[in-house]
């Protein structure tokens, strides 16, 4: 796979990677820096290092600080500029994400009805979340069935658990 090309220009994509309570974090930027991407090991449709991309931990500096103090239970919102290339329709999805709260959850339906979607979208709007390129930073684990159940992930279930538990939307309960 090549370096993905946005309109007609080619841009470069710079990475690293970072480890976490989740597992190694794989962090892509364009070339001025914008965080475009957030993956983990074994993610639904993540990205992994192509031979073109350049490894430069540089652009990731302030992520990686935001990072460590978030899984530390020390920082609630992201202040990150971030860049993703989705339809228009996964853009705001995508947008609606970043209104959650930490420590809140919303269903797949409320996200709809934030964006004006008819309810007969939910389907759509799951699929948006599921493709959402930036893990953690937009809080697609914040998003739940509406019956309360813990739907899909892309991470997977278990990081879901480890999120919503770290952010006190989920209590466990141990013996």
């Amino acid at each position: 796979m090549t370096t993905p090309t946005y309109g007609t220009t080619t841009e470069m994509t710079y990475w690293t990677s970072l480890g976490s309570p989740l597992g190694p974090l794989l962090l892509t930027a364009d070339p001025v820096g914008v965080l475009t991407s957030l993956s983990v090991p074994g993610q639904k449709g993540g990205r992994t290092v192509q031979d073109d991309w350049r490894h430069d931990p540089g652009p990731f500096r302030e992520a990686e600080e935001q990072l460590q103090a978030y899984f530390a239970g020390e920082l609630k919102e992201f202040r990150l500029p971030l860049r993703t290339h989705g339809s228009a329709f996964r853009e705001r999805v995508w947008a609606a994400l970043a209104t959650v709260p930490y420590g809140a959850t919303t269903t797949y339906g409320e996200i709809a009805a934030r964006i004006g979607a008819p309810r007969a979208a939910v389907r759509a709007v799951g699929g948006a979340i599921g493709a959402n390129p930036l893990l953690v930073l937009r809080p697609c684990h914040r998003v739940i069935g509406a019956d309360g159940s813990l739907t899909g992930y892309a991470g997977g279930l278990e990081r879901k658990v480890q999120l919503l538990t770290l952010e006190g939307a989920l209590r466990t309960s141990r013996s």
